[in-house]
């Protein structure tokens, strides 16, 4: 028996669209994951981009459980000493309210050139809104 690997011309993809509304920040940035990987396909392979395109909308409106709003932080440091910054992620959601889904979905793709192509592979867009019409983009239902 041999293993089956697909060839890049097989590779079917799809667009899909997640309403982030009441949905809690580490569903959403599951399933898009998920998606972006291509774990829902049949013939998934780990070293190949089989997944497919997603559209993240709504995402002001996600859910945080607990006190994650005050006490959640996100880190950066500028390189130079002292550098390091820290922002509350209310601070974030008000400032920029895409940027947490974006952190949370980047942070669960491989941390290789692989994680960094899915990873131009997703739009978050805070409101209703979004100008992929064209791709005819499938609603996708989250399970509980």
């Amino acid at each position: 028996m041999k293993t089956y690997v697909p060839k890049q011309g097989e590779i079917v993809r799809k667009w899909h669209i997640l309403d982030a509304e009441g949905v809690s920040l580490g569903r959403v940035a599951v399933e898009a994951a998920k998606l972006l990987r291509g774990k829902h396909k049949p013939e998934y392979t780990p070293f190949l981009d089989c997944g497919d395109s997603v559209v993240i909308i709504n995402a002001a409106k996600v859910r945080v459980t607990g006190n994650k709003m005050n006490q959640k932080m996100y880190y950066r440091h500028s390189g130079y000493p002292g550098g390091l910054k820290e922002t509350r992620l209310d601070a974030l959601m008000r400032k920029h309210p895409t940027r947490a889904i974006e952190f949370a979905i980047k942070g669960m793709l491989p941390g290789n050139r692989l994680g960094r192509k899915l990873a131009t592979q997703f739009r978050v867009y805070a409101g209703e809104e979004h100008p992929h019409e064209a791709q005819q983009p499938v609603p996708y239902e989250f399970k509980p």
